[in-house]
């Protein structure tokens, strides 16, 4: 698997990572309906231009996952589900630590095995709100790097 940061967001590469963000928020963000997947997708391009380094990892030239980086913060982080639990979100974190000093992020309060994953790699809930950005009823939990 190549981990790298892509020189340019083409729409093939954005249709390709929408697809993957699509179906990982299929599998583990079950709290979510599917009016509210579809109303999040319409977000998503914009969000993959605008973060400051988005990271894909492929296998040949298709993207199995990306991060998004926002100065030290993991903005975002998903995995076509088939990846899962085979170590490349480690993989992308770990890069993210190591190239870009990532030590904070959010995560879903109803994603347990994320949260489970990020304390696996380190981090720490420091703060909790009942409510997301966009002010719906899924709680966030703020997460930061311990030291090891």
């Amino acid at each position: 698997m190549k981990i790298f940061e892509p020189q340019e967001r083409s729409p093939m590469l954005l249709k390709y990572l929408l697809d993957v963000w699509e179906r990982s928020v299929r599998a583990t963000h079950l709290f979510l309906s599917d009016q509210e997947v579809c109303q999040i997708r319409q977000y998503v391009p914009q969000a993959l231009c605008s973060v400051q380094h988005l990271v894909v990892a492929a296998n040949g030239s298709i993207p199995a996952g990306f991060m998004g980086v926002e100065g030290k913060t993991l903005e975002m982080l998903f995995l076509a589900p088939e990846e899962r639990g085979k170590g490349l979100g480690r993989e992308l974190l770990q890069h993210g630590i190591d190239v870009y000093s990532v030590d904070h992020l959010t995560v879903n309060e109803q994603n347990p095995d994320a949260r489970g994953f990020y304390e696996h790699m380190g981090f720490r809930v420091y703060r909790r709100t009942a409510l997301d950005g966009q002010g719906t009823p899924y709680p966030l939990l703020y997460m930061r790097r311990i030291d090891r």
